[in-house]
């Protein structure tokens, strides 16, 4: 098949990347394995571009767009389309995101068959402004009937459109597998870390991350161990600022952006790692964190309630005193904690995979 893509940032990984960008970075290269040409459509923004041609045999394309949030995501997509359309540059269309449905119109009528991943329902998400909220609730309409099909990564979702839309999806699940993690010492040393002497958070700095409630949680708690919050805002915001006020005078460490082996071997290095957001999909980075066989916390939002089952400490969405609780357990229990990452990695490993990923998608294209 010859297959484009877009609704992610950028491939290889770059400032301001997510969980869409590691969806992509890990599925487009697997595709390409398995006999397919994958066309990837890479963001240029004023101030982030990576410099790419070729990743693993994808070949990307990239397009410059505006840092304005929400119009980046239209403007770059209307012109991937464009190309797509006039240059056919493929016969099946990959959109992450369910508010880029709109084109999936004019690449029906060009005779593109076009599939839909949502990652989750898009319009609870705090960092929006209530025009994009709007915007993303009407586009769930277009989502369900537009595309050849939607593709849901977690089973919560997915419920929801079909009860709303009184039709079936597919559930495709995020992987969790990574390389081999070299170099750990070396990068333990570059941040000025060391092994289990720290609990570790890696997403972007938007509200619906919790991290108003991790920063105070952390500091209240009994730990001396250090927090480290690698990532930052796509764009800038007063939000970012607020966070990194809150953190004066607590051992909060901010990295910036790492990717790659770097973040990897961050993560199977932690004491823990804490996932403290009010909406998900499901998290890949949850889901790497648990097949790296490390102690996890997440809020107990339905998304990390089924990625986890039982293999994690959960405290309650956006309730700072059961968070700073589910802290001070894990330095009191730590033999327990190790226990339950044990019990995560053996679920990870054999429920998110992401070659069984990578042949379901192609199952899908090829069938729909």
């Amino acid at each position: 098949m010859r297959i484009a893509a877009f609704g992610f940032r950028s491939i290889p990984l770059a400032k301001g990347s997510a969980g869409a960008d590691k969806f992509a970075l890990e599925l487009f290269p697997r595709l390409v394995k398995r006999g397919h040409t994958v066309v990837a459509y890479n963001r240029q923004y004023p101030d982030v571009f990576v410099d790419a041609t070729d990743y693993k045999g994808v070949k990307i394309k990239t397009f410059k767009t505006t840092s304005i949030k929400g119009f980046d995501t239209l403007l770059h997509s209307f012109k991937c389309t464009f190309d797509i359309i006039f240059n056919n540059t493929a016969d099946v269309v990959h959109i992450q995101n369910g508010g880029n449905s709109i084109w999936a119109l004019p690449l029906r009528l060009f005779g593109k068959k076009v599939f839909i991943s949502q990652d989750g329902v898009d319009w609870k998400r705090d960092k929006w402004p209530w025009y994009g909220k709007l915007y993303l609730r009407l586009s769930s309409f277009v989502t369900a009937y537009l595309p050849n099909e939607v593709i849901f990564d977690n089973v919560i979702s997915k419920k929801l459109f079909e009860e709303k839309f009184n039709k079936q999806f597919k559930f495709i699940p995020f992987g969790s597998e990574v390389e081999e993690i070299n170099g750990g010492e070396d990068v333990l040393a570059k941040y000025g870390l060391e092994k289990g002497g720290y609990y570790l958070f890696v997403g972007r700095f938007i509200p619906d991350k919790g991290l108003h409630y991790l920063i105070p949680a952390f500091k209240n708690s009994k730990s001396a161990k250090k927090l480290v919050l690698i990532g930052g805002s796509p764009n800038p915001s007063p939000y970012e600022k607020q966070i990194m006020d809150m953190a004066k005078g607590g051992n909060i460490i901010f990295p910036g952006y790492v990717y790659g082996n770097e973040v990897n071997a961050l993560m199977v290095n932690a004491y823990c790692y804490i996932q403290p957001s009010d909406v998900e999909g499901l998290s890949p980075v949850v889901l790497t964190v648990m097949g790296l066989n490390v102690p996890l916390i997440v809020s107990d939002i339905e998304e990390n309630e089924y990625a986890v089952l039982d293999t994690a400490r959960k405290f309650k969405k956006g309730n700072v005193a059961s968070l700073t609780e589910e802290i001070n357990f894990c330095e009191d229990n730590y033999d327990e904690m190790l226990a339950l990452a044990q019990k995560a990695q053996q679920r990870a490993l054999s429920v998110f995979n992401w070659e069984v990923v990578a042949d379901e998608h192609v199952e899908v294209f090829a069938n729909a």
